[in-house]
């Protein structure tokens, strides 16, 4: 191999390593719920790519950049308890707004079963579609689901993520919500790994507050 090909192949490799550094690292993925380990306070919002509502990709690094966020991971429209959190959210976003704050919320949703769930809460905010679990992974909320669990969401035609490289296993995020500062440092964080456990708009409101001082 000449001098020529040898410089080609490092200057390559340089860029291939330059790019790996520009992704956020991805956290492992949790076994389950209550293993997951969600990004806590003090810690920096990853920059991930997601899609919108009409499908094209979304920088939420930037966005987290433009103002303050209040950020949430839901499992997806099918879900009671996040149509339930995803609607007292809009009835608060007004205050939220008043604030300075944007909200955002993503879940495991296809681009195409984001409109549906916004029109069913009366959400004006941004809904983004995690379908890869990109974002969830890098906050630390992503987990696998057991087999029992996934036989049963089958059951009601609940289409779970796949879990990439493992045709036979899907994922979910553990329900959190993040106040983030526009420096995209964590100010407040809440995640339970009972499903059913939210916390609630006017708590969330008080916790923004707080950290808007």
């Amino acid at each position: 191999m000449n001098f020529f090909c040898l410089s080609v192949l490092s200057a390559l490799q340089i860029t291939a390593a330059l790019a790996a550094l520009a992704l956020p690292a991805r956290a492992a993925l949790a076994p389950s719920a209550a293993e997951a380990k969600p990004l806590a306070v003090g810690a920096t919002a990853p920059g991930v790519i997601v899609q919108s509502a009409d499908g094209t990709t979304f920088d939420l690094g930037a966005a987290l950049s433009e103002k303050p966020t209040i950020l949430i991971f839901y499992r997806g429209g099918w879900c009671p308890f996040c149509n339930r959190e995803l609607g007292e959210l809009a009835e608060f976003e007004p205050k939220f707004s008043a604030l300075g704050y944007q909200i955002i919320a993503l879940s495991t949703d296809a681009p195409t079963g984001l409109a549906p769930t916004a029109e069913k809460n009366h959400i004006a905010y941004r809904l983004l579609s995690d379908r890869a679990m990109v974002a969830a992974s890098a906050y630390g909320v992503a987990f696998r689901v057991d087999s029992a669990t996934q036989k049963k969401y089958a059951g009601y035609k609940i289409a779970l993520a796949p879990v990439p490289g493992e045709p036979d296993a899907v994922w979910l995020p553990v329900p959190t919500a993040y106040v983030i500062g526009r420096d995209r440092v964590i100010r407040f964080a809440f995640s339970n790994p009972d499903f059913k456990v939210r916390i609630p708009a006017a708590d969330l409101l008080a916790a923004a507050t707080a950290a808007a001082r």
